[in-house]
Formats: C-alpha cells, sequence, structure tokens
C-alpha cells in the first residue's frame, strides 16, 4: 500500500455524514507512515460531483483503473485501517496528488 494507491475499501459502518459503502480511496499518507503501521490515511472517491473547491476531479484512464469520472472528496480525508481495502485498483499522478496536498493546505489554513 504506497502513496498515491487507489484502492477499493469497505468504509462501513460509518456516522453521521461519512462516507460509507464499497468505494475507492485514494492513498495520500506517506510511503513511511504506510510501511509501519496497520492504517493509510485516505480519501474517498465520489462519482456524484459537485466540484467543491480543492477536490480533484479524476477522469477514467489507464493509470486510475476506476470506471467513471470521480471527486476526490478531501474533506473526508481519514485515517483506515488497511483491513478495510480489499483491491487495488490504479493510482493518481504526482500532480493530482499535489493538488490534493493544496486542498488539504487551504481546508486546513482557514
Amino acid at each position: 500500500m504506497r502513496q498515491c494507491e487507489i484502492w477499493y475499501a469497505d468504509l462501513n459502518p460509518v456516522r453521521g455524514s461519512e462516507q460509507k459503502g464499497h468505494r475507492p480511496v485514494v492513498i495520500i499518507s506517506g510511503n513511511l507512515l504506510n510501511s509501519y503501521l496497520q492504517v493509510v490515511i485516505a480519501c474517498p472517491l465520489t462519482t456524484k460531483i459537485k466540484g467543491y473547491k480543492g477536490n480533484v476531479i479524476v477522469a477514467p484512464d489507464s493509470l486510475n483503473g476506476i470506471s467513471e469520472k470521480s471527486e476526490i472528496m478531501i474533506f473526508h480525508v481519514r485515517s483506515i485501517s488497511k483491513d478495510r481495502l480489499i483491491k487495488r485498483i490504479g493510482s493518481i499522478s504526482e500532480n493530482q496528488l499535489m493538488e490534493i496536498k493544496q486542498g488539504l493546505d487551504d481546508i486546513l489554513r482557514y
């Protein structure tokens, strides 16, 4: 499990407005953390695109392995157990990771 990878994950059970179900997530935690801890930090994807500022929109391609245009929901970032990760499907680009980091910086600053 490495930074930038997209995995199908089981996010159930949840509380309140957390993202639920079996869905793709992108791992944003660094590889050092990913290699030593039993959790990763991830952002879920949704096909219900709202275009929220800071969220990254990804179109299906051979790199990411997703089947539909999706939005990476940075405001739903969460730490999840590696046990929730079901199957690796692809990865995002370094540029997309930089966009996520910029979006997180923006929401954590204001």
